[in-house]
């Protein structure tokens, strides 16, 4: 659900919200030749931005690996 800028933080009684907190929200790939790719919802390439990120998921095994 993408967010939405409303009037007031007040929710009606029986709802609930999560806050979005500035940051970046990615789509990450990890493909068998090594690389690995961070892009928005948009589309955009995030992976030079995210560098040392994409550092961390070369070292990590845990990252399940795409072809």
């Amino acid at each position: 659900m993408l967010t939405a800028p409303v009037a007031s933080p007040n929710m009606p009684p029986g709802h609930a919200a999560e806050p979005k907190w500035d940051g970046y929200r990615a789509q990450l790939a990890r493909y068998a030749d090594g690389r690995v790719l961070l892009r928005s919802r948009a589309g955009t390439d995030m992976t030079p931005v995210l560098s040392q990120l994409v550092l961390l998921l070369h070292l990590s095994p845990a990252v399940k690996t795409c072809r």
